[in-house]
């Protein structure tokens, strides 16, 4: 018979080995692309590889969605998930995915731009790895990855990363940030291989205008802001004072022309669009925030960011009825909507034209599951 201790061997043993299975399942389905059901106006579907093969059969290849009414108009790319925690990038993407209905012009949508973030979340985080959201016709569930690249595609990280071509230095973890890697190279690193295709679209596809979704922490100055390109200032400036008129406030910020990289910046440089990136306030990804699970994904209410209102210890953008997902995918919207119409405005031949999809309000009162497929 088998002693008291072998038999408590045996048992770790297995414990451990069922742990490591569930584990292993977990993370095999972080490796799961979500399904998608893009309106019926759907015209095609290319994969990023197609504008640098080097992404080929890699976690870095995408799906791109053409939108295309079929008439003359501008051309719109539209980026989400250039950082995977930055949920409601993502999701606005995915609203006009799966609802848009092209009248003039063409539209691009990339939900997931750094598809290999979508496949980790970032280390000592402690950030879920997917949430769900319940819509009319069942359940469906979403990953939350990382702010950049899986290590797993692109290591070691450098001590010192330093930007092709400006020689810009940065901290070596950003060398896997996409929002870090543009214009990107053919041939340089995996992350850089995504940016370069990014460019590369654009180019090709000649994008009228280019638009950017993220998030950041409520701390973080550039919270509820526009930022654009010089080229575009006065555009963007009517599209903030359009908002105010919709009761949404927004900065408007210029992009800095000494910090390279990034999409506002080397677009604008490097194409002939007219680039945009919007950022919205997200407390999961805050140095404040308390308990951290999917439902603060969701509810972005935060006790400890409530706290930090009422006692006014930091100058912080968040309300106290906290910045639910729903709200924050209806500043994304509303925010491409009016800044289009902003540059149908300023636009003499070429415009973009467009219905089916929700407001701000819309959004907000009936919540962004309403408006999934």
């Amino acid at each position: 018979m088998m002693k008291r201790h072998q038999v408590i061997a045996v048992i770790i043993i297995v414990v451990v080995l069922i742990l490591d299975s569930i584990s292993a399942i977990k993370f095999s389905a972080m490796k799961i692309t979500e399904k998608l059901y893009p309106k019926n106006t759907l015209s095609k579907t290319m994969s990023l590889s197609e504008y640098c093969p080097n992404l080929k059969g890699t976690p870095g290849d995408t799906k791109i969605y053409f939108f295309d009414s079929g008439n003359s108009g501008a051309t719109v790319l539209v980026l989400g998930g250039t950082h995977p925690n930055e949920t409601a990038g993502f999701i606005a993407a995915l609203v006009l995915i799966e609802n848009i209905i092209p009248k003039e012009g063409k539209f691009i949508i990339i939900p997931q731009a750094c598809s290999s973030g979508f496949t980790c979340t970032d280390p000592m985080e402690g950030t879920p790895q997917f949430f769900t959201l319940k819509t009319k016709s069942g359940n469906r569930q979403f990953r939350y990855g990382s702010r950049v690249s899986n290590p797993l595609d692109q290591w070691p990280d450098p001590l010192v990363y330093s930007h092709y071509p400006s020689g810009q230095q940065l901290s070596g973890f950003e060398t896997r940030n996409l929002n870090r890697s543009y214009p990107g190279r053919s041939n340089g690193t995996f992350t850089e291989e995504v940016g370069f295709a990014i460019v590369e679209l654009i180019k090709r596809e000649k994008v009228n205008v280019a638009i950017d979704l993220h998030e950041a922490s409520p701390e973080t100055p550039i919270i509820n802001a526009i930022i654009v390109h010089e080229k575009c200032r006065d555009i963007g400036a009517s599209a903030v004072l359009n908002l105010e008129f919709e009761n949404l406030q927004y900065a408007l910020e210029i992009s800095p022309k000494n910090f390279r990289g990034l999409s506002h910046r080397e677009w604008g440089d490097g194409t002939a669009a007219y680039p945009f990136l919007m950022e919205t306030s997200n407390p999961i990804q805050g140095r404040l925030r308390g308990k951290t699970n999917s439902n603060l994904i969701i509810s972005g209410k935060d006790d400890q960011y409530e706290r930090a209102v009422k006692t006014k210890s930091f100058r912080i953008s968040y309300e106290l009825s906290g910045e639910p997902l729903s709200l924050r995918v209806g500043r994304h919207i509303q925010g491409i909507k009016t800044i289009l119409e902003s540059y149908n405005e300023y636009s003499a031949d070429k415009k973009i034209e467009f219905e089916n999809i929700p407001s701000y309000n819309d959004l907000v009162k009936d919540g962004v599951n309403a408006y999934l497929r």
